[in-house]
């Protein structure tokens, strides 16, 4: 039941996917709200640096920002729309150096990782054997994603990038409709299914469809999650210990960040465990 994947073309090495905070104006750390809660201790509002947030654009409490109470930070993952942002559309200048740049770098930033999100799936897509019926038309959609992410600060903030993730997810869907469909049996669906806190401890889920299902505090040690489509699932603070995440699709390593797993937990090859299990 198991696919083995190709290695996509461009890769996410090639397209940049990997966040490196290094190369980055600590965007995600100023752009970004957020509100106190269990995720972060203190509020702070769109645009407002962190008051964590050193001159060098690093953190100051990175190596403590759970026992601190900023979890959330240590979930967050903007696919490397940061030093896209940082480095090509506003070509290595800071918005500290040029105060005038500042809100239009703001404002880009959430686009760009946006469109560095839909290249991340769109590269997935383009691995799994069994959507080669639709790989020419991925490879169109990433060319062109790819394309958009070129663009300059002005035609980023004035892309409806609504409009163009409506185009891609059409092709995720199709792609996950012919993945799962190599998966023997009667698969679930559970799309945008409310999963919030249930015992789903060894359920059979292969090739399941769980996009934007809410999962969140869910049970699903033991699981077997095997060609599951996972996009936009909620997984903040699921128990994936044990579980079968094998050729899952669509999975990101936000997602898995957010959850709780162990040793035994068997993931996607691309995605990296998690420090905090």
């Amino acid at each position: 039941m198991s696919q083995k994947r190709e290695t996509p073309s461009p890769d996410v090495a090639e397209l940049d996917l990997i966040s490196d905070c290094g190369s980055c104006f600590g965007l995600c750390c100023v752009a970004l709200p957020f509100a106190a809660s269990a995720d972060f201790a203190v509020n702070k509002d769109a645009g407002k640096p962190c008051s964590n947030l050193q001159s060098d654009f690093r953190c100051g409490i990175h190596t403590q920002l759970r026992p601190r109470g900023f979890s959330g930070c240590t979930v967050f993952d903007c696919f490397g729309a940061g030093q896209k942002v940082s480095q090509v559309t506003f070509g290595g200048q800071s918005w500290r150096e040029a105060p005038g740049t500042a809100r239009q770098m703001f404002d880009v930033f959430p686009v760009m990782r946006q469109l560095h999100e839909l290249l991340w799936y769109l590269a997935e897509a383009l691995s799994l054997p069994a959507a080669r019926p639709v790989h020419a038309d991925l490879r169109r959609a990433l060319e062109k994603t790819e394309r958009l992410t070129g663009g300059s600060a002005e035609e980023l903030a004035a892309l409806d990038v609504a409009a163009h993730r409506g185009e891609v997810n059409t092709l995720l869907l199709r792609t996950s409709e012919l993945v799962r469909a190599k998966v023997p049996g009667r698969k679930k669906e559970r799309r945008g299914a409310d999963l919030m806190g249930k015992n789903l401890k060894g359920a059979d889920l292969k090739g399941a469809n769980l996009r934007g299902a809410y999962l969140i505090a869910a049970n699903l040690r033991g699981a077997d999650l095997r060609s599951a489509d996972l996009i936009g699932a909620d997984l903040r603070d699921a128990d994936l210990r044990g579980a079968d995440l094998t050729d899952s699709i669509f999975l990101t390593q936000a997602q898995l960040n957010a959850a709780k797993g162990d040793a035994a937990t068997k993931l996607p090859r691309a995605l990296a465990r998690p420090a905090h299990w």
